[in-house]
């Protein structure tokens, strides 16, 4: 295990040498400048020019590149060229409410995905069947934004039972009822896509292993139905199951933007439209470091809960 830890970890450091590259010049290629949004009528080209000279901004591409690269091994990430805070100050603000509503939106898909899955396997070609596989698709078509946009008016301002956004109610004591109040819906909307998606692989999982010797073998002992699917069944289904999880990270943050936005949830997705807006190219960079990291991780920890899953499964 420790071997393949190290391996992965090997392979980790050119792909995110390879990512700072990608991130660097795909924004700094993005039409104007950081120095544009301080220009104004009064400001001579002289004034434009000194503004341009102090950012950095005139230096080519590759010196840019380096220095940047210098200081984030330093683990300094610059300043907002929005607010004027240390760009690992302001994104730190915003990590928390963004990994708490994924873990929700995870909480929920997940819940709704793996028992409707496993019925419809168990049920297959059934009506219940046919109604769940139409709920996956649905679930799947459906923009974040519509349907945040139609939960916002149905649960907030018709039946006016859930705020229609942000973390905490004005004035209010932010105690966990109001933070659970807020996020219901962002994490239902996030929740939704990821759910739609996992349920129709809960369905192909399970079905490749209900037709296998050792679920005979179980049934023979006497064992219930429920307890064959459960205990054996659900277990063997899961290792597929395991690596959608990895997958899901990247489309959960990229489903945080729209939907943070939506809901005006104080996290990192809200942040990176903010930072788009006012071209604050240091806190977008640090935004996409920090994410590709995050996504890394996630899919290395996947790998190894394989062997935690399927004790057949050895790392050598």
């Amino acid at each position: 295990m420790t071997h393949f830890v190290m391996k992965r970890l090997f392979i980790a450091i050119p792909v995110l040498f390879g990512i700072t590259i990608f991130n660097f010049f795909i924004i700094n290629l993005a039409p104007g400048n950081p120095a544009e949004m301080y220009i104004n009528p009064s400001l001579s080209q002289g004034d434009i020019d000194m503004r341009m000279e102090s950012m950095g901004l005139n230096d080519p591409f590759w010196v840019q590149y380096f220095r940047w690269l210098l200081a984030i091994i330093q683990f300094d990430f610059g300043y907002s060229l929005a607010s004027y805070q240390p760009v690992i100050e302001v994104v730190a603000e915003r990590i928390g409410p963004t990994l708490l509503l994924m873990f929700a939106s995870l909480i929920i898909a997940y819940s709704i995905a793996i028992p409707i899955g496993v019925i419809s396997a168990v049920k297959q070609y059934s009506w219940m069947d046919y109604f769940f596989t139409s709920f996956s698709f649905l679930g799947v078509s459906i923009p974040n934004f519509f349907l945040g946009i139609m939960g916002i008016f149905v649960f907030a301002l018709t039946f006016q039972i859930l705020p229609t956004g942000g973390m905490y109610s004005l004035g209010s004591n932010q105690g966990f009822g109001e933070l659970l109040k807020h996020i219901i819906l962002p994490a239902s909307v996030l929740g939704t896509a990821i759910a739609g998606n996992m349920v129709r692989y809960v369905r192909s999982s399970i079905l490749e292993v209900l037709g296998q010797d050792y679920l005979r073998t179980a049934r023979a002992k006497g064992l219930h139905e429920w307890v064959v699917i459960v205990k054996h069944a659900l277990r063997n289904g899961l290792i597929p199951i395991i690596t959608i999880i990895g997958l899901d990270i990247p489309v959960l943050f990229g489903g945080a933007v729209i939907t943070e936005q939506v809901f005006q949830w104080p996290g990192m997705g809200q942040l990176m439209i903010q930072s788009i807006g006012s071209r604050d190219y240091s806190t977008l960079m640090a935004l996409n470091l920090l994410i590709a990291v995050v996504v890394l991780s996630v899919n290395t920890i996947t790998d190894m809960l394989y062997a935690v899953v399927d004790p057949r499964i050895k790392y050598n």
